[in-house]
């Protein structure tokens, strides 16, 4: 780790994932490398090795910064109401999540690999947000909706949080998968991030007839 102070290496990671971030937007995971992300920094690609020693470290934190981000969201929707039906909760974490555009990405497609290619202290950093996500979807939980029982919440968060994981490839469909389904005849209907989320949430608290 380079010398300097604690700002000044936080604020040259933030630059990186920055970086790794505004490339995200137009390239793809396997065309990203740390060449890419340090030819968008302000410092040298070598550089990058005294932060993060892989790209999957990079992306690892990009995707913790998206969880830091849907925390405060969620902070945000128990500080803002006192009670909530389960149709306005489903309408607040839809919501919430259709920000998180990229939280969703990278869950679905890349998750894997960044963990397995971290070092643990970086996935240690990582699984200390995701446990405070879950925190305060338990949070939510316990303050909106008393009458549910413990089992009830634990159901609830365990089927939420692996769901998470397909919104993205379910919700954002190139042209090229369009036609794919269309040659293959598959009637498919095509669903934004907040309708799928809502309606899920919604059947998780038992609602089995949800109009989206």
């Amino acid at each position: 780790m380079p010398r300097g102070s604690k700002e000044l290496t936080e604020a040259r990671k933030n630059e990186i994932i920055t970086a790794c971030a505004k490339l995200y937007k137009t390239m793809s995971f396997k065309e990203i490398t740390i060449k890419e992300i340090g030819n968008v920094t302000s410092f040298t690609r070598t550089s990058i090795y005294n932060y993060f020693q892989t790209k999957e470290e990079i992306f690892l934190a990009l995707l913790q910064r998206e969880y830091e981000l849907w925390v405060s969201d969620l902070k945000r929707i128990q500080n803002e109401h006192e009670k909530m039906t389960t149709s306005e909760f489903a309408d607040a974490l839809a919501h919430s999540l259709e920000e998180r555009r990229n939280l969703l990405k990278i869950m679905s497609m890349n998750h894997y690999d960044m963990e397995e290619n971290s070092r643990v202290e970086r996935l240690v950093d990582f699984k200390i947000v995701y446990g405070q996500a879950l925190a305060e979807v338990r949070n939510c939980l316990d303050k909106f909706f008393i009458e549910m029982t413990e089992q009830d919440k634990q159901d609830f968060i365990y089927s939420f949080f692996p769901f998470m994981f397909g919104i993205y490839p379910y919700t954002v469909v190139t042209e090229k998968q369009k036609e794919a389904m269309k040659q293959a005849n598959v009637n498919y209907v095509y669903m934004s991030i907040y309708d799928i989320t809502y309606s899920e949430v919604k059947k998780l608290f038992g609602d089995s007839n949800v109009v989206v």
